[in-house]
């Protein structure tokens, strides 16, 4: 009886309308979560979410960079199907099982170590932070962990100890993890409004830092995203990330190369990092895309860095078989069907932004980023760089719902645009299109 009342709820649930989700949501629903439009999603396929009502929305989005082999894509869904027939669960802490291990090589020969590493697997990208930083002080018996000013790695206390990118993500909840520092990050932009430029930025790790804050040889890792995600879709200066490493190097502190939001092919290399030579991280840290929605993370570092000893990290769900398999069916999409045409889809995209900015200069300020991670800054004034937080909201809120497109922010005023990486011209021309009406409407009001 159980059974049967469960089902005929969930049928009602589905058949409800997007409001009657929304409304019962407000009630049971943990406030915590930041919801930009009020999208109900009943399905999805490919590049597009579904609404109960049978909307299509263009997803621009890719469930935060993290679909990206498109919505249902039937190898992932066939790799899921398969493995959940054979068994859905197992703790690695407990057993053995091949997907997991499978897995792990293949990831391992997509880092410059090229075999010679090995892999800790968790559900999302704070887990991998958090066992980042565990591995890091077990192998250097030191205590303290560097990252940088804007950053974001995570949510729990260990990683989000190491953000800084937003005080409401840390408001309320000190005292935060200690043995942190933060230094600053080049943000060329703004280096009008007091960012430090890249020279004064590797000055900081070169003198300031060791002669008024910490000794480099107390510094366990350094943790750097190659382009900042929740800061703003910011590269590092291809000479600071050079910098940054020569200075781990230097002190043998482990380099973390965080690449939760940037890896797997997101802006179009396997690793962001590979688009400048000659930088080769010691940990890489991988997340969101790495399974076209399925919830996996991973920590891949060189072999003689792991040295911690059984019982001393580990989870239970980290690495299920399931998330594992459509992880390497991820892969293959990626690396048969995505990866031959993807740059020149990316370049499309980023020249059609660039003659909307040559439109609207007053207000679309800058085009970052590198592949399908592209970040658009508006701002109030050209002068003065004003971050345009108005421009941004109305610009997500009239694409949603006068043009079915979903987009998110980031940073302070920066268009955040990281689609499935399946997207093809007729989706970016109809995103331009539609940009494009959103802001010669704002300009004339």
């Amino acid at each position: 009886m159980a059974t049967s009342v469960y089902v005929t709820e969930l049928e009602n649930t589905l058949q409800a309308t997007s409001q009657h989700i929304i409304d019962r949501d407000a009630q049971i629903i943990s406030p915590s979560y930041t919801r930009e439009v009020p999208l109900v999603v009943d399905r999805a396929h490919g590049m597009f979410l579904y609404s109960p009502e049978g909307t299509p929305y263009l997803d621009m989005a890719a469930g935060l960079a993290t679909c990206s082999t498109g919505h249902t894509h039937p190898k992932v869904v066939k790799a899921i199907q398969d493995q959940a027939e054979r068994f859905v669960h197992v703790s690695s802490s407990d057993f053995y099982q091949a997907p997991q291990v499978i897995l792990a090589e293949r990831l391992s020969a997509l880092c410059p170590w090229m075999g010679s590493a090995r892999v800790w697997f968790g559900c999302g990208g704070a887990d991998v932070t958090e066992a980042a930083i565990k591995m890091a002080r077990y192998h250097t018996k030191r205590p303290m962990v560097l990252s940088f000013l804007r950053g974001f790695h995570g949510r729990s206390y260990g990683a989000m100890s190491l953000t800084a990118s937003k005080p409401v993500q840390k408001q309320g909840f000190h005292p935060l993890m200690g043995g942190v520092l933060h230094a600053p990050y080049p943000y060329t932009l703004r280096e009008k409004e007091g960012h430090l430029t890249e020279a004064q930025c590797i000055h900081y790790l070169d003198k300031l830092l060791a002669e008024h804050v910490c000794a480099p040889d107390e510094i366990a890792a350094v943790i750097i995203e190659p382009i900042q995600g929740e800061g703003g879709y910011i590269p590092a200066p291809a000479g600071f990330l050079r910098y940054v490493q020569h200075f781990a190097r230097k002190h043998g502190i482990v380099l973390v190369m965080d690449e939760v939001q940037s890896g797997m092919m997101r802006a179009g290399k396997w690793w962001a990092h590979q688009h400048i030579d000659g930088v080769e991280p010691d940990v890489i840290l991988t997340a969101k895309g790495i399974a076209s929605g399925m919830p996996l993370s991973a920590m891949i570092a060189r072999s003689h860095m792991m040295d911690w000893p059984a019982g001393s990290h580990a989870n239970t769900f980290g690495g299920n078989p399931i998330s594992c398999q459509a992880a390497l069916a991820t892969l293959d999409v990626i690396e048969q069907d995505i990866a031959p045409t993807m740059q020149e889809r990316a370049d499309y995209l980023k020249k059609e932004l660039l003659t909307l900015q040559a439109k609207y200069p007053d207000r679309l300020v800058e085009i970052r980023g590198k592949g399908l991670m592209l970040g658009v800054e508006f701002v109030t004034d050209m002068k003065t760089l004003t971050p345009d937080v108005h421009v941004l909201n109305t610009v997500c809120q009239h694409l949603f719902h006068d043009h079915q497109i979903v987009v998110i922010g980031c940073g302070k005023s920066t268009l955040r645009l990281c689609p499935p990486l399946i997207i093809e011209r007729q989706h970016i021309r109809r995103f331009i299109m539609a940009l494009d009406a959103v802001l010669e409407a704002l300009v004339r009001q």
